[in-house]
């Protein structure tokens, strides 16, 4: 049975390799931040943010066509007068451009420009629990390795108990009763091996899910990150900083500026136009014109638009109201679960000194004919269910260190000083803001999709 699941026990056994081979935490934060899909998927939702200002840009220019058509064409002058048929080829070229729009294309632009600084805000939200999720896989694995070590220790204890119960039995010092409690202890000591195994072939799946690839030989837990020094202070970073705040606040921006759309959709708009034309009989036309355009009635649309967009202004005030809500008390939460996991590791320290004291003397006395077997199995399973239980409260702990940084909004690789390229999203706003075409600027447009292998 227990030999099923090797693969387990090999990374158990792995955890115990030279330190110099094992993998730190922080390789494991910097693979996830380099493997992630997920950041991969939001950076190229930030990049397709970036080309919505370009085309923004563009409706700030002129609209350049040309067409060339050919047909067969008659032509009579008059009713009854000669007419004219053949082919005709015609080429024009126009040129148009909005010259006056009350602000609508100005307002389009800023509304891209707050657009990509909260999609920006997005993609720093997925970096922390990217960050957070390779954290929790990583303490995981030591975890249940742990847990699979203690277990596989306890398999071997309750299998000394037994043949000890034999033993007695066989020069008539216990009953068979006895013997038998010690054989239900042991399977029961196996099963729990093969679960403990089961769980941490699980949690190696969970972490190549998270960083790329399955665990090998594993460092201790370093020394976490500090924190404020009091939840209030943490909370105030968290309502100042955090990406979910500052994405509401770009969201609230966004909605006051569609409102201005929607009262300059009430003025008129003047644009130019020039066209040029030629065709096979020699006719050369010039065109140059103006056209003011407003719609006087339109049913009762924009003045519905404007209401909506109220309304859709007023919604996303709510919606920042209540990011602060839902960030103070994500924060308030991960404070008193760290609180508790500190507390439980004291207490942890605590059961499992007086749990080894009580299992030593239990097994001391059982020697002595004053205690059973089952005595001696039950308080050696309290000091393994302490032992348990003080391994799960120091990863809640730590984990919790954690938890309360990603509600801050600091789990990011730059805050944790993971010393690698981050993705910069300034490099390709810069590079496609003004809308390059076909030019230099284009070039070193391609020249960056191709270093970020896009």
């Amino acid at each position: 049975m227990r030999g099923i699941l090797g693969l387990a026990v090999g990374a158990a056994l792995v955890i115990a390799a030279p330190v110099a081979q094992a993998e730190t935490l922080t390789d494991a934060l910097v693979s996830a931040y380099r493997e992630s899909n997920l950041l991969d998927k939001q950076a190229a939702v930030l990049r397709a943010a970036d080309e919505d200002l370009a085309q923004a840009v563009a409706t700030l220019r002129p609209v350049v066509e040309y067409t060339l058509s050919s047909g067969w064409s008659r032509t009579q002058s008059r009713a009854s007068g000669p007419f004219s048929e053949g082919f005709r080829t015609t080429f024009e070229i126009s040129a148009s451009m909005m010259l006056l729009d009350f602000g609508r294309r100005q307002l389009g632009i800023e509304i891209r420009k707050e657009t990509i600084l909260a999609t920006r805000e997005a993609l720093r939200n997925v970096e922390q629990q990217v960050l957070f999720d390779a954290v929790s896989a990583y303490v995981d694995v030591q975890v249940k390795s742990q847990i699979v070590s203690l277990r596989d220790s306890n398999v071997r204890l309750v299998t000394k108990e037994l043949r000890a119960a034999q033993d007695r039995f066989d020069v008539g010092e216990i009953t068979r009763t006895d013997v038998s409690i010690a054989e239900a202890r042991l399977a029961a000591a196996r099963a729990a091996y093969s679960l403990a195994e089961g769980d941490l072939i699980v949690a190696r799946e969970a972490f190549k899910a998270a960083t790329g690839h399955y665990p090998g030989a594993l460092r201790g837990l370093p020394k976490t990150p500090s924190l404020p020094k009091s939840m209030e202070a943490a909370r105030a970073v968290a309502l100042k900083g955090h990406p979910s705040i500052l994405q509401a606040q770009r969201g609230v921006t966004i909605r006051e500026l569609a409102i201005e759309v929607a009262k300059a959709n009430f003025k008129p708009t003047l644009a130019g136009e020039v066209s040029a034309s030629k065709n096979s009989f020699g006719i050369d036309t010039q065109q140059f014109g103006l056209a003011l355009n407003q719609e006087i009635y339109s049913g009762g649309a924009k003045a519905s638009a404007l209401r909506q967009a109220i309304a859709q202004r007023d919604g996303a005030r709510a919606d920042l109201a209540q990011a602060g809500v839902a960030i103070s008390e994500a924060v308030g939460s991960a404070w008193a679960r760290l609180a508790v996991a500190n507390a439980q590791v004291q207490a942890g320290d605590r059961q499992i000194r007086a749990a080894q004291t009580a299992f030593d003397g239990v097994r001391e006395e059982a020697s002595l004919g004053a205690r059973t077997t089952l005595d001696v199995l039950n308080a050696e399973q309290e000091l393994l269910d302490a032992r348990v239980s003080r391994i799960q409260a120091e990863a809640q702990r730590y984990l919790g260190v954690y938890a309360v940084l990603q509600t801050m909004g600091l789990l990011t690789a730059e805050h944790l000083g993971l010393g690698i390229p981050t993705y910069d999203p300034a490099t390709y706003y810069n590079a496609v803001k003004t809308a390059p075409a076909h030019s230099a600027q284009g070039k070193k447009l391609d020249k960056i999709l191709e270093k970020i292998g896009r």
